[in-house]
């Protein structure tokens, strides 16, 4: 349940930048000083999603698209400052300027994107490397011309730390927070002139629009010089959340700073992993105890460094990861961020397409902020907020249900096969849409429906590697006749598929496998979804599997094709075609 080393994917990674690594260009202009965005931290709506490495105009697409629609409180985005060359992801995290002029857009993509995703309800977050610059000298990604320790029109030699040499002890704290994180330059928080040009920048982005920051490696800043940054800013209310990994026995503790924001809570992902994976999930009953406070702890199941040094679980998990993440949204405890990436083979591979987003499930793109099972989540939790943990069951091992007061309940079955059970919920009596395989649609659920008895008793089959959630606010009934069509395909899988439904109409998605619908695995190996389609409906469809990274494999042999009768509903009984 707790990191036991500090030390980061990312260290790893910038520990091999040659001296070569380039920087280049011109002095940087002031920074407006403009009316800051008031942002409240976590309220109703406090799941965010990082969409990591993504370009901020593919974000705004995303914004619009998917996290406003499915209720993301927030969007982390990657680091906008000006940063060293290379396609590498981690030279985001080595800026050499304030500008926003990175490979991720400018300036101008950074203000679109923080408008179209505040049209779509979504507060954006904005990843900010403050504790250091560069490693090396050269060009920046906006023509700012720089060497290590000179920044024209930002910092130079008397701005930073004179501790010249790597970190090589965590069990020091000046050592930790004086010296460099991988030969980074680290600057000195504790000069006024640069608390000031931090807050500086950090105010910039404010006046685009920004709502909140995120402070990458926050545990090499100290508490006192963070503080007197964000008292010098225009907005000392603003949202925060820092990064500081937990090291056992150090002196330096996440909780020296929720005195100035929320701290990501480390040991939240590595409890999950050491739950789902050799462990029980039966074991996560009192998931947070002994951890933050709940206040003021954001969790995750995997960042971008997790991912790599192998701290937490990965979509190379397949649907363990998927259960993690249900977990997570569902459990009262902190404030969620649901991690979106990209498929990766190598620690140092960059983004896609240079982070452009064409389609989801494309080119690596891993989307799992779209993902059914995870982002129908993000609503459960929206209607349970506010409420308890209540009604826990487990079976001693792998597989576990509980409520939320009397707005959710949720069940997850980690075993090799399916589990039986009458759950006992605090729900009241009423039908409801299983929204993990479905969403309410037109009164009745494009996916299966489980009806809750005036005792608030429910028996369900939940299958191996899947879900069950409920919530009030999501009633299900049975599609009214002539408009539904009951689809079922006899598939097998490997941990990690599932197998979804494409066809000819905006129904089904109109073969944009980004769209297509998930079918529930509540029968496995048969696999079953509901889909209103209007009487006389005539439609083309086909079966597809998608893997946890997004891989498409479409069934062989023509496209399958059906008409939805005059006077009744429709049930298509079909096998997978290998």
């Amino acid at each position: 349940m707790v990191t036991t080393s500090p030390t980061r994917a990312r260290a790893r990674a910038l520990g091999a930048l040659s001296a070569a690594c380039v920087l280049a260009l011109p002095l940087c202009t002031a920074l407006t000083l403009a009316p800051a965005a008031q942002a409240a931290p976590p309220g109703g709506k406090d799941v965010t999603a990082t969409l990591f490495e993504w370009r901020f105009d593919s974000v705004a697409k995303a914004c619009t698209d998917a996290l406003g629609p499915k209720g993301y409180g927030f969007v982390e985005v990657s680091p906008p400052q000006e940063h060293i060359q290379g396609p590498q992801w981690w030279t985001s995290y080595q800026p050499v300027s304030y500008k926003i002029a990175g490979r991720l857009g400018d300036r101008t993509s950074f203000q679109n994107m923080v408008s179209t995703c505040h049209a779509a309800g979504v507060k954006v977050i904005a990843d900010s490397v403050i504790n250091h610059m560069s490693a090396g000298s050269g060009t920046g990604t906006g023509g700012t011309v720089y060497s290590k320790y000179n920044y024209p029109g930002y910092y130079q030699d008397q701005d930073f730390h004179t501790c010249r040499q790597p970190i090589t002890n965590y069990n020091d704290r000046s050592n930790v927070q004086n010296c460099e994180l991988v030969n980074l330059a680290d600057l000195d928080t504790g000069s006024a002139y640069v608390q000031q040009t931090i807050a500086r920048y950090l105010d910039d982005l404010a006046s685009l629009g920004v709502d909140g920051y995120r402070i990458d490696a926050a545990k090499h800043i100290a508490a006192a010089d963070l503080a007197a940054i964000k008292a010098k800013t225009a907005n000392p209310n603003a949202y925060w959340v820092q990064e500081v990994i937990y090291g056992a026995g150090e002196p330096i503790q996440p909780s020296e700073y929720t005195g100035t924001g929320d701290v990501d809570e480390f040991r939240s992902g590595t409890w999950l992993k050491s739950a789902f994976d050799g462990g029980r999930i039966a074991d996560l009953a009192t998931w947070g105890s002994g951890l933050l406070p709940s206040s003021q702890a954001r969790t995750f199941v995997d960042n971008w460094d997790t991912e790599r040094n192998g701290s937490t679980l990965t979509y190379k998990y397949g649907n363990t990861y998927t259960l993690a993440n249900v977990f997570m949204l569902a459990y009262p405890y902190g404030s969620p961020n649901v991690y979106s990436g990209y498929a990766f083979s190598g620690n140092d591979d960059g983004p896609p397409n240079g982070g452009t987003v064409n389609a989801c499930y494309q080119d690596g793109w891993n989307c799992t902020h779209a993902w059914q099972q995870i982002a129908d989540m993000v609503g459960f939790r929206n209607a349970v907020s506010g409420t308890g943990l209540n009604n826990w069951w487990s079976n001693g091992s792998n597989a576990i249900a509980f409520g939320r007061g009397g707005k959710g309940y949720v069940a997850i079955n980690h075993e090799s096969g399916p589990v039986t059970q009458t759950f006992q919920t605090s729900l009241p009596a009423g039908t409801y849409c299983d929204v993990e395989h479905g969403d309410p649609s037109g009164g009745g659920c494009t996916g299966p429906t489980y009806t809750v008895g005036s005792d608030g008793r429910f028996t369900a089959t939940v299958g191996a590697g899947d879900s069950i959630a409920l919530y009030v606010g999501a009633p299900g009934s049975a599609a009214p006749v002539g408009s539904g069509t009951s689809f079922a395909v006899n598939a097998t899988t490997v941990p990690g598929q599932n197998i979804y439904l494409a066809g000819s109409n905006a129904a089904l998605g109109a073969w944009d496998t980004g769209k297509a619908l998930p079918l529930s695995s509540a029968g496995y190996p048969v696999w079953t979804v509901n889909v209103p389609l209007a009487a006389g409906t005539s439609f083309e469809y086909k079966y597809i599997r998608k893997d946890a990274g997004g891989a498409v494999t479409w069934e062989s042999g023509a496209n399958r094709t059906a008409t939805v009768p005059a006077g009744g509903g429709l049930t298509l009984n079909d096998t997978w075609r290998n």
